[in-house]
């Protein structure tokens, strides 16, 4: 690809439209089911697809998406299953923008420079790395631009002075994190979270996409009118939870994967 065709960049060209960004743990329960739940929610209405890689120690993950860590785990997932799957699902066709979510010790034993060329051999765009922060993340910055993969930066209510020094370096888009703590669906979202998210939107000229805690359709709509993406993990792996024994057996995982469709439906329909 070159520069002007990363799909990030492309899908946010147009700033009008509000973008839905679901995430799910590659290999929960299954490689198999998650191909065919990205195709799921791509026909849901999905416009750019955060794929979790499954990590031992995920520090920024609530018990939901602990707990698909750990099925993704013992299903043998690993990096290379993630990039297979990447590159399978540009085979079959899908141009949906794809995200890469990562903690940074599995990048530095992959190799820096090795992991970003395989993100782009394979057709992923960007790549989120919570655990990496701008003061020190220089070297996976080179190495993604020298394959056009954006790494995303995360900004929280927290970041204080930072925020300008955030926004001023993103590329892709601004990961805002909604709510203090680690992931998982909450029931209501903090008071300042528009002002936090004017605060950003004036220190960046990225995109800027929310996620942690957002869980309804009443939510999404909300957030939207302050950000030009939202991001929704928790509450779809929690579906995905409660379709598991669908997912699990080949004679039902279609059934299992209509379910996670209608429910990812009722969220992007806060969009239209």
């Amino acid at each position: 690809m070159t520069i002007a065709s990363n799909r990030i960049d492309q899908l946010f060209a147009d700033r009008q439209k509000k973008r839905f960004i679901p995430f799910l743990t590659v290999g929960d329960p299954s490689l198999e089911a998650s191909f065919k739940l990205v195709q799921a929610l791509v026909e849901a209405g999905a416009d750019c697809i955060e794929l979790g890689i499954p990590y031992s120690d995920p520090l920024a993950d609530g018990p939901t998406i602990q707990r698909a860590s750990a099925r993704a785990l013992a299903a043998k997932t690993t990096i290379h299953s993630a990039l297979e799957l990447v590159s399978r699902l540009r085979a079959a066709g899908n141009a949906t923008p794809l995200v890469l979510f990562t903690y940074y010790n599995p990048v530095l034993q992959f190799g820096i420079d090795r992991f970003f060329a395989e993100l782009a051999k394979n057709g992923a765009d960007g790549v989120v790395i919570p655990d990496l922060p701008i003061e020190e993340n220089a070297e996976a910055v080179r190495a993604a631009k020298a394959n056009n993969i954006h790494v995303i930066s995360l900004v929280a209510p927290t970041s204080d002075d930072r925020i300008a020094k955030i926004g001023q370096q993103a590329t892709g888009f601004l990961y805002c994190v909604s709510s203090l703590g680690v992931t998982g669906a909450r029931d209501s979202l903090r008071d300042d979270l528009a002002q936090f998210l004017e605060k950003v939107s004036g220190c960046t000229s990225a995109p800027i996409a929310v996620g942690f805690g957002i869980s309804t359709p009443e939510q999404v709509q909300s957030v939207a009118q302050h950000a030009d993406g939202v991001i929704i993990g928790s509450a779809i792996v929690q579906e995905i939870e409660r379709q598991l024994a669908l997912l699990t057996d080949p004679q039902t995982v279609e059934e299992g994967v209509v379910h996670v469709k209608n429910f990812v439906q009722k969220l992007t329909s806060a969009l239209k």
